[in-house]
C-alpha cells in the first residue's frame, strides 16, 4: 500500500514567497489540488468572492470595475449555469463570479536584510544626492507619497538608488511599476546591475518571469492585478502616462499591492494638473529636480509649419518641409526618432519614407529603417536593434514618448497638432533628445499645419524648467 503524499511544508519560505502578497485565480496557483485543499484547510489560502453584488451595483475585487457595460454573462461549464463576468479584465484571464480568488493569509514573508546591497559605483549630482536623501529619509519615516518631479534625463533612475538600498537594509520588499512594458524591459537590466546580490524580476505581458517572487519586482501597471498587500516601498515611475491616469483600475491595483506599512514614491517629469494643485496646497510632499544629470539645459522644439501636411500624411508621404530639415540636420551622425500620431501611419509611411531617405543618400538600406507601436510583435526586438545603432532610423508612435533612453537622437514629430499629442507627450517626446554627456544638443522638431495650446504650452514649460535650472 502505497503512502499518502505530504502536505505542502507550510514553512517553506519559497512557498511563503510565490504566493503572499497575490490575489489569484485558482488556474493561476500551480499546485495539485490535495495540496492546494491542505492549504486552504490550514487558512493559508483565503477565498473572497471575485464579483461583488449589492443592490444591483457590482464591483470586480480584482480590477475594480463598477461599469455595468463592462460586465456580462457567459454559460459555465463547470456548474452548466450562466454567470457574470468581468470584461475589463478579461485579458489577465477571466474573473467569474462563480470562481473565486485567493489571497495568502498564512505565515508571513521573510525577506532578506542586506548590509550593503547597491553595486551601482556611479557618484550622483550635487542635484540628484539632495533628492535621493530626500526619497530615503521618506521611506524610513514611513512617509505616505513623496512626488519626484524631475526633468528629463535628470536621472531618475539612479536617484532612487540610496533609497532602494536603505529598504533593502530593512528587509523590505520593492516594487518599481511603470505604465508600459518598454520601460520595464529598458530599466530591468540597469536595476539588475546596480542590485547585483539581489533577486529581481521584470513581470509584464510576455515577460519569462511570472512567478514574481523577487525582493525588486519591475512591473508594468497591469501585473498589479494580481497583488495584495505586498510591497513596502511602491515606486510609480511616469505617474502621469497614459494608461495609468486614464485607467481607474491602475491606480486601484496600484493602492491594494502597497503593505499597510508602506512608502509610494511617484516619479514624473510631467506631473498632471491634480497633482500640481495638491503641491501648491501642500497636501503632497515633493523634490523638485530641474536639471539634467550632466547639466546641459533641455532642446527647446522648433515649430515648423507645413501647409501640405495632412494632404502627404493622407498618401503616407512625409512632408516637404520634413525632407528639408532632414537633409540639413546640424549632426548627420545621429540617428533618427520619428514618432507619428497612428499605427496605421507608421506602417503606410515605412517604406515610401525608407525609398526617399535612400534617395537622398540619407540611408544605405532600407534594412536601416523600422516601425514600431504597441501591437508590434517584434517591438522589443527593434527598439535593442535601434539602441544598438544597427537601425538608424525609427518610426514609432507614442509607446516610446517616455522611459527609453538614446544617447544620440533628434527627434521629429510628424502632425504634432494631433490629439494624441497632448502637453505632456511633447514634453516627453522631446526629452528622448541630447540625453547623453557627449552629445547633449539633439535637434527636437514639430511639423505641424497650426499651433495647438498643447504645443505651446510644451515648448513654455521646457523653457521654464531650463530658467528654474539657471540656464535661462
Amino acid at each position: 500500500m502505497s503512502l499518502p503524499e505530504a502536505p505542502p511544508d507550510l514553512n517553506n519560505q519559497h512557498l511563503v514567497k510565490r504566493f503572499s502578497g497575490k490575489l489569484l485565480l485558482r488556474k493561476e496557483i500551480p499546485l495539485d489540488e490535495p495540496d492546494f485543499q491542505q492549504l486552504l484547510s490550514t487558512h493559508s489560502f483565503t477565498p473572497i468572492k471575485s464579483i461583488h453584488k449589492k443592490n444591483f451595483i457590482y464591483q470586480c475585487q480584482r480590477c475594480g470595475n463598477r461599469q455595468r457595460s463592462l460586465f456580462a454573462h457567459i454559460p459555465c461549464q463547470s456548474c452548466k449555469k450562466t454567470h457574470l463576468y468581468c470584461r475589463n479584465c478579461i485579458e489577465m484571464g477571466r474573473v467569474m463570479e462563480c470562481e473565486p480568488l485567493y489571497y495568502w493569509s498564512g505565515e508571513a514573508p521573510r525577506w532578506s536584510r542586506y548590509e550593503n546591497p547597491c553595486s551601482w559605483d556611479g557618484e550622483l549630482t550635487i542635484v540628484q544626492q539632495k533628492a535621493a536623501d530626500r526619497i530615503v529619509t521618506a521611506i524610513n519615516n514611513h512617509e505616505n507619497e513623496l512626488l519626484v518631479w524631475a526633468v528629463c534625463g535628470a536621472g531618475k533612475t539612479e536617484m532612487l538608488f540610496p533609497g532602494i538600498t536603505e529598504a533593502l537594509r530593512n528587509g523590505k520588499r520593492i516594487c518599481l511599476a511603470t505604465p508600459r512594458a518598454d520601460v520595464v524591459l529598458e530599466l530591468l537590466p540597469r536595476i539588475q546591475a546596480a542590485f547585483a546580490d539581489v533577486a529581481v524580476q521584470g513581470l509584464y505581458g510576455g515577460s519569462d518571469d511570472k512567478d514574481g517572487t523577487a525582493q525588486i519586482i519591475l512591473a508594468t501597471t497591469h501585473q498589479l492585478l494580481r497583488y495584495k498587500s505586498a510591497f513596502d516601498v511602491f515606486i510609480i515611475d511616469e505617474i502621469d502616462a497614459f494608461p495609468y491616469h486614464a485607467d481607474p483600475s491602475l491606480p486601484f491595483a496600484a493602492e491594494r499591492a502597497k503593505s499597510d506599512i508602506n512608502t509610494t514614491i511617484y516619479l514624473t517629469a510631467t506631473p498632471r494638473k491634480n497633482h500640481k494643485i495638491e503641491i501648491n496646497r501642500n497636501k503632497l510632499a515633493h523634490i523638485f529636480v530641474p536639471v539634467r544629470f550632466h547639466g546641459q539645459p533641455l532642446p527647446i522644439p522648433i515649430m515648423k509649419i507645413c501647409f501640405d501636411l495632412k494632404k502627404e500624411l493622407k498618401s503616407h508621404m512625409p512632408p516637404a518641409a520634413f525632407l528639408k530639415w532632414v537633409k540639413h540636420r546640424k549632426n548627420p551622425d545621429r540617428q533618427l526618432l520619428i514618432f507619428v500620431p497612428t499605427i496605421s501611419l507608421a506602417e503606410k509611411m515605412k517604406d515610401n519614407l525608407a525609398d526617399l531617405l535612400l534617395k537622398e543618400g540619407i540611408l544605405s538600406s532600407k534594412a536601416n529603417l523600422a516601425a514600431v507601436y504597441a501591437s508590434d510583435p517584434d517591438r522589443e526586438e527593434k527598439v535593442q536593434l535601434f539602441r544598438q545603432k544597427e537601425i538608424d532610423v525609427l518610426i514609432t508612435t507614442t509607446i516610446l514618448e517616455r522611459g527609453v533612453t538614446f544617447p544620440s537622437v533628434d527627434v521629429a514629430i510628424l502632425d504634432a497638432g494631433h490629439i494624441v499629442f497632448d502637453e505632456a507627450a511633447l514634453v516627453q517626446i522631446a526629452g528622448r533628445a541630447g540625453r547623453s554627456p557627449e552629445d547633449p544638443t539633439g535637434e527636437v522638431v514639430f511639423f505641424h499645419d497650426g499651433k495647438t495650446e498643447a504645443m505651446v504650452q510644451a515648448v513654455n514649460s521646457i523653457i521654464t524648467m531650463n530658467k528654474r535650472g539657471g540656464m535661462s
